[in-house]
């Protein structure tokens, strides 16, 4: 634990991430990688805890004629199937994995029981939490920052497809400024788009600290374990 910066960490990856240049569906190599960087990260003794979302199968909120409960529901099993995925990825190249749904799955995952997984986590394992919260109406950074805060990570790690949190769209505005460093505060009061609001702010409330950085890369999750100074701090 000498040449790492954090004990236990908090993955946020989307469904996006998964799919690579396909953007639909999972992209195998991509699958892989990301694995094979988040191994690393473990065999340094980090404790990983991983969200993953659902958006390279479904996005309910763009399902503009489906009930919304019924469409986040579809939502949630995307999750599932993410995570299953990325969890036989990481058993793969030899890691434990333990998959945990916030809705009953039992023939597919466990439960999740937040006692549960912090024992999973002290034991080594790689844990997994899909569906979300459960609940319809809340998006999977929300599932995400609930999770850090219940099971105490030293840092929710956003990851996307820019380099951290700017003033405003980089991919629209060319002078658009990177932060290093942010205050939740400052996220919220000028909708900085880290996350959506009720995320931001459940982690503003219990200080959970996030770290938003590229998944362009996946070696940057190792980078950041080690302490390298990647991507913007929100604290």
């Amino acid at each position: 634990m000498g040449d790492v910066k954090y004990k236990r960490v908090l993955l946020k990856v989307s469904g996006e991430a998964l799919a690579g240049e396909n953007k639909v569906g999972i992209n195998n190599d991509v699958l892989k990688e990301i694995s094979t960087n988040i191994k690393a990260v473990s065999d340094l003794g980090v404790e990983v805890a991983i969200v993953v979302g659902g958006g390279n199968f479904w996005r309910g909120r763009s399902s503009e004629k489906m009930d919304r409960v019924t469409a986040d529901h579809m939502g949630m099993l995307a999750t599932l199937m993410n995570a299953l995925a990325l969890s036989d990825a990481l058993e793969q190249v030899g890691c434990t994995t333990r998959v945990l749904s916030a809705i009953e799955v039992r023939q597919m995952c466990e439960l999740y029981i937040r006692k549960r997984a912090i024992r999973h986590l002290e034991k080594g394992r790689i844990v997994i939490f899909a569906c979300g919260t459960g609940n319809p109406y809340f998006s999977t950074d929300t599932g995400a920052a609930l999770r850090a805060t219940e099971i105490g990570a030293d840092v929710f790690l956003k990851a996307t497809m820019v380099d951290g949190v700017y003033d405003k769209d980089p991919h629209v505005y060319p002078d658009a400024v990177r932060y290093e460093t942010v205050t939740h505060d400052e996220v919220l009061r000028n909708d900085l788009k880290v996350m959506d609001a009720t995320a931001a702010a459940l982690c503003r409330d219990n200080k959970t600290k996030i770290l938003v950085f590229s998944m362009e890369d996946p070696e940057n999750i190792v980078r950041i374990a080690k302490g390298e100074n990647l991507g913007t701090l929100v604290e």
